[in-house]
C-alpha cells in the first residue's frame, strides 16, 4: 500500500511539473520582480549574521541545495524558491542582508527566521526582523530603485507590475502566544481578540505597501502549525497534535481570506489584486489524499530550539518526510505546495479567488475591464 501510495505521489508530480514547465519561457519571467516578506518558511540567509540562535546557515541544511547551507530553513529550496522558477526568474531572489552584486529590480527577500507579525515576535531567540522592519528595508531597496530608474514616479510604475509574496503569522502563535514563559500576550489577550490583533497589524502593513506601489498580493495562510513535531512534543496529547493552536491557525485563515475580498473591493479601481492561499486545507489534502511514509518525524535530529543539530547527519530518504526539522518541511513538502500555490487549477479550493499564475496576468484583464467600463460610460453620455 506504501509502494502504491508513492506511486501515485510522484505521478502526482511529474504531472503538475509539466503543467507548470509549460508556462514557463526560459529567462522571460511572468513579472519583472518579486519581493518577498515572511518568517523562516522563506528566508534564504537573513538571519545568518544577526545576533540570534534560530539560525539554518550549517550543515545539515542544504544538503540538497546546489550551494549548500545558505540560510534556508529545509534540505533544499523553499516554497517561494519554486514559486520563483515557475514564474521564470532564472537566479532565485537575493536575501536583503546580501543583495551584493545582485540585480534589485528583480527583487529582494526580506523574510527572517523567528519573526512574525508583532515586532516583539521571536525576541526570545535573539534578534529578529519583524514585518514592520521587512518593511522598512523595502523602503530602502524602493529608494533605490528610484536612483537606478531615475525618478520615484518610473520606480512606482515598475513596482506596480511586481509581485508581492507574504506567509507570515506562524510564529506570532507558536513562537509568541503559546510561549507564556516568555510573552505576556496570551494574560493581555484572548486567542480571539489576538488574532483580531494580528489580522489589524498586518493589513496596515500590506496598506502601507500598497502606498508605495505594490498592487499584486500573493498571501499565505498558516499551516497545521499544532502538527509540527516541534508543537506536538510541547502541545499535544499521546503525540496526536495541537489542536487549540491548529484552530488558532484555522481562525486566522478565515479572518485572512475576508480580508482579502475586503481588500480587493477596496482597491478594485487601484488595479490592484489580493489572493490566499490556503495552506492548511492544503497540508490537510496532502496529508490525507496523498501521504508521505514519514509524516510526523524530523529528517534531522533537532536541538533544543528545533532546527538541526549541526553537521549531524539526516536521513537518507529526505523525499519520504515530512518535516526536515521540529518546525520546517523538506524541500519535497515544500514543492507540493508552491505546484498548488502556482497552479491550483485541478483544486480551487486552495487559493481564493486565484492562484499565482493567474494573479500575474490579471494586470491585462482588468486594464481591459476597466478600459471597457470607461468607454460604455462614455457612450452614455454622448
Amino acid at each position: 500500500m506504501a509502494c502504491e501510495t508513492k506511486s501515485w505521489l510522484v505521478m502526482f508530480l511529474v504531472f503538475l511539473v509539466a503543467n507548470c514547465m509549460q508556462h514557463c519561457v526560459h529567462g522571460v519571467s511572468q513579472v519583472p520582480c518579486l519581493f518577498i516578506f515572511g518568517d523562516s518558511m522563506s528566508d534564504s540567509g537573513n538571519n545568518n549574521e544577526l545576533p540570534t540562535t534560530s539560525k539554518s546557515n550549517f550543515r545539515p541544511y542544504g544538503i540538497d541545495f546546489p550551494l549548500g547551507p545558505t540560510g534556508r530553513y529545509t534540505n533544499g529550496r523553499t516554497e517561494i524558491d519554486i514559486i520563483t522558477q515557475f514564474l521564470g526568474f532564472e537566479k532565485f531572489i537575493p536575501p536583503f542582508a546580501n543583495t551584493s552584486g545582485s540585480d534589485i529590480l528583480k527583487g529582494v527577500n526580506y523574510a527572517s527566521g523567528g519573526s512574525g507579525i508583532r515586532n516583539e515576535t521571536g525576541w526570545h531567540y535573539g534578534a529578529a526582523i519583524g514585518l514592520g522592519l521587512q518593511l522598512a528595508n523595502h523602503r530602502v531597496i524602493v529608494s533605490e530603485i528610484a536612483t537606478k530608474l531615475g525618478s520615484p514616479d518610473l520606480a512606482r510604475q515598475y513596482l506596480e507590475k511586481c509581485l508581492y509574496y507574504v506567509n507570515i503569522g506562524s510564529n506570532d502563535y507558536m513562537g509568541n502566544y503559546f510561549l507564556p514563559p516568555f510573552y505576556p500576550t496570551s494574560t493581555i489577550y484572548t486567542i480571539e481578540e489576538f488574532t483580531q490583533v494580528l489580522i489589524e497589524e498586518l493589513s496596515l502593513n500590506l496598506q502601507a505597501l500598497h502606498d508605495i506601489g505594490a498592487r499584486k498580493y500573493a498571501l499565505a495562510g498558516l499551516g497545521l502549525i499544532g502538527c509540527t513535531p516541534g508543537m506536538v512534543s510541547a502541545h499535544g496529547t499521546n503525540g496526536s497534535c495541537a489542536e487549540e493552536q491548529n484552530l488558532a491557525a484555522f481562525n486566522f485563515n478565515n479572518k485572512l481570506k475576508a480580508r482579502v475580498d475586503q481588500f480587493n473591493n477596496d482597491f478594485y479601481y487601484a488595479n490592484s489584486k489580493f489572493i490566499f492561499i490556503n495552506t492548511q486545507a492544503l497540508a490537510i489534502e496532502l496529508r490525507d489524499k496523498y501521504g508521505f511514509p514519514v509524516p510526523e518525524t524530523p529528517c534531522c535530529l533537532p536541538g533544543l530550539t528545533g532546527e538541526c543539530v549541526p553537521d549531524q547527519e539526516p536521513c537518507y530518504n529526505r523525499n519520504d518526510y515530512v518535516f526536515f526539522d521540529a518546525f520546517h518541511p523538506t524541500e519535497q513538502w515544500n514543492l507540493l505546495n508552491a505546484l498548488t500555490s502556482y497552479n491550483s487549477t485541478t483544486n480551487s479550493a486552495f487559493t481564493y479567488p486565484m492562484d499565482i499564475k493567474h494573479l500575474v496576468d490579471h494586470e491585462i484583464k482588468t486594464e481591459l475591464e476597466l478600459t471597457n467600463e470607461s468607454t460604455s460610460q462614455l457612450s452614455a453620455t454622448e
